[in-house]
């Protein structure tokens, strides 16, 4: 019997398993999707993230940034990161650099989908395979996470991401948010990714496609016109609620253990901290103590995205950027709350 079994070999669930492989812990990854997997992802690395892929020696190339710029089409604010710079990196680079770090730990990775999951006391099986515990790391909609019964309703208002890279230069040596006049029309995000490329993400409580959603963004729709671009994502809807995280000997992480918004950012660099928690409760043989210190893992992140998710749907949308403007030491403290 291994010592654990990680479902889905994303970024989180490969984050869980070089953790768990560098403690000396038998790991096994299954994942349906051999090699790198690209998504709609916003791909801006806060300097927290930056710190824990250093831990995990993932090292991808990217482009560093120094900060965050809000626009609202009339006005401007920018915050510097006190902590060290962040990283735009493309996902699949991402990736490609976790695999290397997950080979290099020893973590072996077995190519299929997970099927049904069965537990006694003192395992789970999965796929014909035993393991003392299971990573349950499989996505957004994390077919484990239903099968055990802990997914719960989301709000009435959903969101969705969209994404497209743009080939362009980056134009700041900041990601820069763009906020739409109309709330439902949502937030965009411009990340530098490469010296001839950047990332555009866009979150909105519309479907439909990348083109209608940028139209709402008339300088930066101006600015990316005619650059030539890869094929367009998506992903949601994003806010998925979670009854609890540990269920016996399965441990939920990354997006499958619940997610608030991409608003900040800072989802990746959660999920990486996530699993070394995880991994600490698995050595430990006390996976009870995981969803206690998931929360105050988490807790900052989801008050704080929360509070900006009421306020960018709130009449006090339109007051974000200029109330940012008139205290510069608040908005640039509240950014580094985030990086941090």
């Amino acid at each position: 019997m291994i010592d654990l079994l990680v479902a889905g070999g994303g970024p989180a669930g490969l984050a869980t398993a070089i953790h768990a492989a560098r403690r000396g812990l038998q790991t096994v990854v299954i994942e349906k999707r051999p090699g790198a997997i690209d998504k709609a992802c916003g791909e801006g690395l806060m300097p927290h993230a930056v710190r824990e892929l250093g831990l995990l020696g993932a090292h991808p190339a990217g482009v560093p940034f120094r900060g965050i710029t809000y626009l609202d089409g009339k006005r401007s604010v920018s915050a510097a990161f006190a902590s060290g710079p962040g990283l735009g990196v493309r996902r699949t680079a991402l990736h490609r650099a976790l695999l290397d770090a997950a080979g290099a730990a020893g973590v072996r990775i077995e190519t299929g989908t997970v099927g049904a999951v069965t537990q006694d006391d003192d395992g789970v099986c999965v796929n014909g395979i035993r393991a003392r515990y299971l990573a349950a790391a499989d996505g957004l909609h994390s077919p484990v996470r239903a099968g055990l019964g802990l997914h719960r309703p989301g709000p009435a208002t959903r969101r969705w991401g969209f994404t497209r890279h743009v080939g362009v230069a980056p134009w700041s040596d900041c990601v820069e948010v763009y906020w739409a006049a109309d709330p439902a029309a949502g937030e965009a995000y411009v990340t530098p990714v490469a010296g001839d490329c950047v990332g555009v993400a866009i979150l909105s409580s519309r479907q439909g496609g990348f083109d209608e959603h940028l139209a709402a963004f008339g300088a930066l729709r101006d600015r990316l016109a005619g650059h030539p671009n890869e094929p367009d994502r998506a992903a949601g809807p994003l806010r998925q609620r979670v009854a609890r995280r540990v269920v016996g000997r399965v441990l939920l992480v990354g997006d499958a253990a619940g997610y608030v918004d991409a608003l900040t950012g800072e989802g990746l660099g959660l999920s990486f901290a996530a699993a070394r928690t995880l991994v600490d409760s698995v050595v430990a043989d006390r996976p009870a103590d995981y969803e206690r210190r998931w929360r105050k893992t988490t807790r900052r992140y989801r008050l704080m995205t929360a509070g900006v998710l009421r306020a960018s749907g709130s009449p006090l949308r339109p007051l974000i950027v200029p109330a940012a403007r008139l205290a510069p030491p608040v908005f640039t403290r509240i950014v580094n709350l985030l990086a941090e």
